[in-house]
């Protein structure tokens, strides 16, 4: 799925979109999003800007709309643009930084759904190496 696939699944814009593309997808079990981290992103400017590290907060940012790829694409149509929203974030763990140049490989699995409240864990890697997971809840709403 491309950019244009992606905002057409989740209501996410410039400068707060942060999946690129989506490489794998299988409706209710997982997908798998791409994210190029560039010296152009507004938070570099502020967020140690002599030595730029992505915050681990849009890490997972980045998997909660990953996740809400999955979740839009799985219930169908009339679920696209619809919100998702966090309602828990457990065991998050930042193991490396990522910087300028890194491209996040964002995997993230559905452990549980009921009715619409997902339980999902999300792993980000960098040239295959882990640099953040959490395990999250998010829920589906209309605006």
């Amino acid at each position: 799925m491309d950019i244009a696939g992606i905002m057409r699944a989740i209501p996410h814009r410039y400068p707060f979109l942060l999946v690129d593309r989506v490489v794998e997808l299988e409706h209710d079990s997982h997908c798998v999003g791409l994210k190029n981290v560039t010296f152009n992103e507004q938070f570099f400017q502020g967020h140690f800007p002599t030595e730029p590290v992505m915050p681990g907060v849009l890490i997972i940012e980045a998997m909660a709309q990953t996740s809400a790829v999955l979740v839009v694409e799985t219930l169908g149509g009339e679920m696209r643009g619809k919100l998702v929203y966090f309602m828990s974030i457990e065991s998050a763990k930042f193991r490396r930084p990522v910087v300028p140049g890194d491209q996040l490989r964002i995997k993230v699995t559905k452990l549980q759904k009921r009715m619409m409240v997902w339980k999902i864990r999300g792993e980000a890697t960098v040239d295959g190496r882990v640099v953040a997971e959490a395990t999250f809840a998010a829920m589906i709403r209309d605006r």
